[in-house]
């Protein structure tokens, strides 16, 4: 990248990331970005090359997209935005920060994509991984750029990468050495506009591997089963909840089953996962495959799992008050990430969701209530929404409430002792919040401001 002249889109946390890389090794860089109002010096507080650096904000022309060589793409912008067709059209390639991660990465990769339990996964191939190996790195989707260690990862260092579909769809050269699809449920039709160009984009992450690679899947998801029995530039291996697999790694009698086609290992009880949820199940059985196929002793993999408490804002314990407990599930941004919260309660439970409309289908989530469902507390963008297409199944316990401080309040005064609240909204955080992470900790805070 020495002396090239490269635009990074997007001056947030991915595109500051990347031109930090691009920087340090020798580029200068355009950062642009169409909000006006970016305060420029505070943009390049922290950056020590600022001589070449050159930002433009609000639009671009034509002959200063003609000098770059190259544009890095931030993850949350579209590829059809009207500024990318016309860097598109002026000849200049397109990478994502995934791809540039790549370029200058030199560890061994495991990527980890589908619809619901990337950061979950993710997060527990990250723990083996560094049990094993203590400079291993957790990057991607998750919430730490690839960009920022790239230029520093080592030979044979082990990478866990969450990786979405905004990130795959601007790959060219990626190719991790083990890729995991752990499902696939129609999500971010607001971007990619069907299911089908979706889970197209989801499937991207297998593009550049060849039979020398695995690509983890889920035999248990008929959408993934489909695309996965079309592969065949890359070996396959199942994971399954519900099915002995002649080769994979799967659930029998209440234990974890590996077979590799020369053995059978017995890996572990179910009863030991501390995670709740079949979903969990799922997730540890995809980083069981994962981190076996990179190699992971199974002892190392067997201890991290008996370990795992899971992660913060999936399915959160956060207290139990008067009784009843609360449970921090804001990372469930999509309705198949909302059902399989709601399946993992045991007991009577009001509900609060809605947010950011990701012109999502609310049919299956409501059905999943099963009589669960004690209140649905809808605040955000796509309330009105999710009522109506409650009141369509018959479930009518339905509030409206103009905060997230308000839905607390109300689940409080109607929890009774053996019940539980869930925040669980099946919808993005964006009309409210700057992040599901935001909306989770102020939960939290409210959760724990309250008095018994």
């Amino acid at each position: 990248m020495k002396d090239k002249r490269v635009i990074v889109a997007g001056a947030g946390k991915s595109g500051i990331s990347s031109m930090g890389l691009l920087l340090r090794n020798g580029a200068s860089v355009i950062l642009f970005d169409q909000n006006e109002a970016l305060d420029k010096e505070k943009v390049l507080a922290d950056i020590e090359q600022k001589d070449r650096v050159e930002i433009v904000l609000g639009s671009m022309s034509v002959e200063t997209m003609k000098t770059a060589d190259l544009m890095v793409i931030s993850p949350g912008i579209a590829l059809d935005a009207p500024f990318v067709n016309r860097v598109r059209d002026a000849g200049v390639p397109i990478w994502g920060e995934i791809e540039l991660a790549y370029y200058f990465n030199r560890g061994r990769i495991a990527a980890i994509t589908g619809t619901n339990g990337k950061t979950t996964t993710t997060t527990l191939v990250g723990e083996i991984f560094r049990a094993a190996a203590p400079d291993s790195l957790v990057v991607g989707n998750i919430g730490t750029p690839f960009t920022q260690f790239a230029d520093d990862t080592k030979e044979g260092q082990l990478i866990a990468a969450e990786i979405s579909s905004f990130q795959l769809e601007t790959v060219h050269e990626f190719h991790p050495e083990v890729s995991a699809v752990l499902n696939l449920t129609p999500d971010h039709l607001n971007r990619h506009y069907t299911f089908e160009n979706y889970a197209a984009a989801k499937m991207r992450i297998t593009e550049n591997q060849t039979q020398d690679d695995i690509c983890v899947m889920n035999y248990d998801d008929p959408e993934v089963l489909r695309r996965a029995e079309q592969l065949k530039n890359v070996k396959v291996i199942y994971f399954s909840r519900l099915t002995a697999l002649e080769q994979g790694v799967f659930t029998k009698d209440g234990e974890i089953i590996i077979r590799d086609g020369e053995k059978e290992i017995t890996l572990m009880p179910v009863s030991e996962i501390r995670i709740l949820g079949t979903h969990n199940v799922e997730n540890v059985l995809a980083a069981a495959a994962i981190s076996y196929y990179m190699g992971i002793s199974t002892d190392i993999i067997r201890s991290t799992i008996a370990g795992f408490m899971g992660v913060e804002h999936r399915i959160e314990y956060v207290r139990t008050l008067n009784g009843v407990d609360y449970y921090n599930d804001s990372k469930g941004t999509n309705p198949d990430a909302a059902i399989k919260a709601i399946q993992a309660m045991q007991k009577p439970t009001i509900l609060i969701g809605g947010g950011y409309d990701k012109k999502s289908s609310y049919d299956e989530w409501i059905e999943a209530f099963d009589g669960k469902v004690k209140f649905l507390v809808l605040l955000g963008q796509t309330a009105q929404a999710i009522a109506d297409c409650a009141r369509l199944h018959n479930f009518t316990q339905i509030v409206f409430v103009e905060s997230l401080e308000e839905a607390v309040k109300f689940s409080y005064d109607h929890a009774k002792e053996g019940e539980a609240v869930l925040l669980s909204p099946a919808c993005a955080s964006w009309d409210m919040f700057k992040s599901y992470e935001q909306r989770g900790e102020l939960f939290k805070e409210y959760v724990n401001q309250l008095e018994g």
